[in-house]
């Protein structure tokens, strides 16, 4: 765990946050922390810090925790990494004992020179390869081969505490990414962070600061991950939110209270979940990244302040995510009746992977020719996760009674999630379907689109928690759902959405049409 100017908390927050390190203790999670007082601090500001650190978390039963000294030094083996842990049997001891080594980021050049402060990013990353075992040994076996130690620990976090909070969403003051797919986001999100020329794209200067160190916390994890197994993930938040402190309130303000409850002149808050246990026990950010951001509040009971995001990300290596046609190359419009189109049937699409994912999302044989008559003249696009674990199909529909010419010329086709699938292996895990839904919905179809479900699917509740309107219709027993926004019950758009969620046939082989 990485702690960002701890120089700058109060103690009632420091406490907070060594409590919360005791509690993952329990848990099972021993955590290593390294102390950033930022690299224009003197040295005994971060051994004092580190200190007062180590005094919060020895005063939460016999855990305890140790300052470490002198553990990071210069690599001298033409080793690409700039530092390496030199680690002489103390901190070793420390973990053998279950307690947390404290580690300030300061750089030990030599015994007769005091440690300087270095680059905190830079000595997270030496030590995910020390306790990984990717460090250099700097000896060679008889055949002249690089030794590499052993490993040391299993690293399944890297936990970022910093006072600027996660990874800020361009456009949304305040807002924040509760999720990134570093596979698939990392590219485009820190291009959103920094200009062309690697450049912040903020004018003031205190924003411009800000930017560079929330591109500095995304590239950390996106380094860290790279070393760990697929499994380790990476949280980014505030050490308010670690300590779960709760804002006061602030009667001369009320927009900046955390959702007031009063009684009898008392107003009180109510405690939020903490976004480290939380992500400990579920491995899954605190509000799903697929939920509109007016339906997750943030996980922060102060105001944002310049260049600050609230709420916590949560960041895996994650998985590839494959969309045909690119909507940044080709976005997705419906096409020229007789002009060129996708099909499922095209080379780039592995067909049989394809049906094999629908079929045990579904729990159904899907009957592949008539499935591939209905849709495959109408395809709007294909979202693909990972290896075929979870994608979905989208077409362009044509309300009843128009032809391909007609609902072209008046701009009715309507776009329509035919097929959304996750294998049952990657269910309810790993973000397969927050990935696939956010690619539909913001790169694909960001003007919205429709869908149906069985009126007792058991997935309704979550389609009814990231849809912009329901309608269950009359006479059968589906339930339409639409991320289309201003859409008022009389509007026409309804109408079409209508017309096709009750004239699609389904496509399954044993013919039972009620059923999708």
């Amino acid at each position: 765990m990485k702690l960002r100017a701890p120089q700058e908390l109060d103690t009632e927050t420091l406490r907070g946050v060594a409590n919360t390190l005791s509690q993952l203790h329990k848990l099972g999670l021993l955590s290593v922390v390294v102390i950033d007082c930022g690299t224009d601090e003197n040295r005994l500001t971060f051994q004092d810090q580190a200190f007062r650190l180590c005094e919060a978390i020895d005063g939460f039963g016999d855990i305890g925790a140790r300052l470490v000294k002198n553990a990071i030094v210069r690599s001298e083996d033409n080793s690409p990494a700039d530092v390496r842990v030199e680690d002489r049997g103390f901190m070793d001891r420390i973990l053998r004992h279950r307690m947390m080594p404290v580690i300030p980021s300061l750089l030990s050049r030599s015994e007769t020179q005091a440690p300087q402060p270095v680059d905190s990013n830079k000595v997270v990353l030496a030590l995910t390869r020390y306790f990984a075992g990717l460090q250099s040994s700097g000896t060679v076996d008889s055949t002249g081969t690089k030794l590499h130690p052993k490993t040391v620990a299993l690293v399944e976090r890297i936990i970022i505490l910093d006072p600027l909070g996660a990874v800020p969403m361009t456009g949304r003051p305040g807002a924040s990414h509760r999720f990134i797919n570093l596979e698939q986001e990392y590219g485009s999100i820190l291009k959103e962070l920094m200009g062309p020329d690697g450049s912040p794209l903020a004018e003031e200067s205190p924003l411009r600061a800000s930017i560079t160190a929330h591109a500095a916390n995304l590239t950390l994890a996106r380094d860290a991950l790279a070393i760990l197994p697929s499994t380790s993930s990476a949280l980014i938040t505030t050490p308010d939110a670690a300590a779960n402190v709760v804002a006061t309130t602030n009667r001369a303000n009320p927009a900046l209270e955390d959702e007031p409850f009063e009684f009898g002149g008392m107003v009180t808050t109510r405690r939020k979940k903490n976004p480290l246990l939380h992500n400990l026990l579920t491995d899954k950010p605190v509000f799903s990244s697929s939920l509109p951001i007016a339906r997750a509040p943030a996980n922060s009971g102060k105001a944002p302040l310049i260049g600050v995001s609230t709420g916590s990300t949560l960041l895996k290596r994650g998985m590839p995510l494959t969309i045909f046609p690119n909507p940044r190359e080709n976005p997705w419009r419906p096409p020229e009746p007789g002009g060129p189109r996708l099909r499922l049937t095209d080379k780039d699409i592995d067909l049989p992977r394809l049906v094999h994912l629908i079929e045990d999302s579904f729990g159904r044989k899907l009957d592949v020719d008539d499935y591939l008559k209905r849709v495959n003249e109408n395809i709007a696009g294909i979202i693909i996760a990972g290896e075929y674990e979870g994608g979905a199909i989208l077409t362009w529909e044509r309300p009843e009674g128009l032809d391909d010419q007609t609902a072209h010329e008046q701009g009715r086709y309507v776009p329509y999630l035919d097929k959304f699938a996750v294998l049952r292996k990657s269910q309810g895990s790993g973000g397969v379907a927050d990935v696939v839904f956010n690619a539909m919905v913001r790169g694909c179809f960001p003007d919205g689109v429709c869908w149906r479900s069985r009126k007792d699917n058991p997935v309704n509740k979550w389609y009814f928690e990231r849809s912009t309107g329901t309608s269950k219709l009359s006479g059968c027993n589906w339930t339409m759902f639409w991320t289309t926004p201003g859409l008022d019950p009389r509007h026409p758009t309804l109408r079409d959405y209508e017309s096709v969620c009750r004239g699609v046939e389904p496509s399954w082989a044993d013919n039972k049409h009620i059923l999708d």
